[in-house]
C-alpha cells in the first residue's frame, strides 16, 4: 500500500497468513532430508537436544526435527497456524507450541542447543532478532536459518508464459521479472557473516522439484503473502489465468524448483 514502510509491510503481510490455515498446511512443501541432517551434523544435535523454532507454520520443519527426538519449542504468530500445527504434530509430546509474536515472547536465557527459522526469518524485527536469539541460545549454540529460493528450472516455459497473468493482476510485476538460474542466486549469509554475535558461518544449498496438478498449484499459490496481498478480483483473476494455462497448455501438471538455503552459525563461546 501506498506510503507504507518497509517495516510496515512487513508487520501487515505476516499476519496474513491466519486465513488461509488449512491451505497452508495441505499445501507448502516439506523439507529434504538432508538439510536436517546437515543441521545434526554442525549442532551436534542428538536425541532430546533443545530446540527453539521461530514461526514454525504449520510445522513442516517442526515434524522432520521432531522425528529426530529433538524437544522443540516453536513460537507462533498466528492462533490459527498454531492451531493446525499442534493438529499435524500432536503424536510428537516433546513440541510445545507457544502463540505469540517471537518479539514479545521472553525465552529462558541460555539454555537452547539450536535456534530454528524456515523460510520465515524475514518476517522476524531485523532490528531485533539475531540479539535475541543468541541470548536464547547456550554458548557455541547453532543458528540455523533456512531460505526458500524460487529459482529456474522445472517446467520452464510454465514460468515464462505465466508472467502475462502476474502482468494482467499483480501492480508490482515487471515485464523482464524472471527467475534466477541456481547459480546466480546470492547467499543469504551476509547478516550472519557481518555479526559479532556469531561465528563458524556456513551455507548449505539443496534442490526440491516436486510436480503440482492445476489445483495444487493454484492452491500453493495461494498461500504466497504476495498474492495473499492482491485485492479479491486480482487475486481471483491471477489464480483462473495461471490455472487455465496450466490445463491448457502443459497438460495439466507442471514441476516447481525450489532451491533450499540452510544458512548456519555459532554463537559465540
Amino acid at each position: 500500500m501506498g506510503g507504507e514502510t518497509a517495516d510496515e509491510v512487513r508487520l501487515r503481510r505476516r499476519g496474513t497468513f491466519a486465513r488461509i490455515a488449512e491451505q497452508y498446511a495441505l499445501s507448502r512443501p516439506t523439507y529434504p532430508d538432508a538439510l536436517f541432517d546437515q543441521l545434526s551434523v554442525y549442532g551436534g544435535l542428538v536425541r532430546g537436544a533443545r530446540v527453539l523454532e521461530a514461526a514454525p507454520g504449520t510445522g513442516q520443519a517442526t515434524a522432520s526435527m521432531a522425528e529426530r527426538g529433538w524437544w522443540i519449542t516453536a513460537v507462533e504468530l498466528s492462533p490459527e497456524l498454531a492451531a493446525v500445527a499442534r493438529r499435524q504434530l500432536a503424536d510428537y509430546p516433546a513440541v510445545d507450541v507457544v502463540v505469540s509474536a517471537f518479539e514479545d515472547w521472553t525465552p529462558s536465557a541460555g539454555v537452547y542447543d539450536a535456534f530454528v527459522c524456515a523460510t520465515a526469518y524475514h518476517w522476524l524485527d531485523p532490528a531485533t532478532r539475531l540479539a535475541r536469539i543468541s541470548a536464547a541460545l547456550r554458548p557455541r549454540g547453532t543458528v540455523a536459518v533456512v531460505w526458500t529460493h524460487h529459482v529456474a528450472g522445472g517446467t520452464q516455459d510454465f514460468f515464462t508464459d505465466v508472467q502475462q497473468h502476474y502482468l494482467r493482476w499483480d501492480p508490482s510485476a515487471r515485464a523482464d521479472e524472471r527467475l534466477p538460474p541456481e547459480h546466480d542466486v546470492a547467499s543469504a549469509s551476509e547478516e550472519l557473516l557481518d555479526s559479532p554475535l556469531v561465528t563458524d558461518v556456513e551455507s548449505h544449498r539443496f534442490s526440491l522439484d516436486p510436480t503440482y496438478s492445476a489445483e495444487e498449484y493454484v492452491a500453493l499459490l495461494s498461500t504466497y503473502s504476495p498474492t495473499l496481498a492482491l485485492s479479491p478480483t486480482a487475486r481471483a483473476g491471477l489464480l483462473s489465468g495461471v490455472r487455465h494455462l496450466i490445463a491448457s497448455r502443459f497438460e495439466g501438471r507442471v514441476a516447481k524448483r525450489y532451491l533450499f538455503e540452510l544458512v548456519l552459525a555459532r554463537t559465540l563461546p
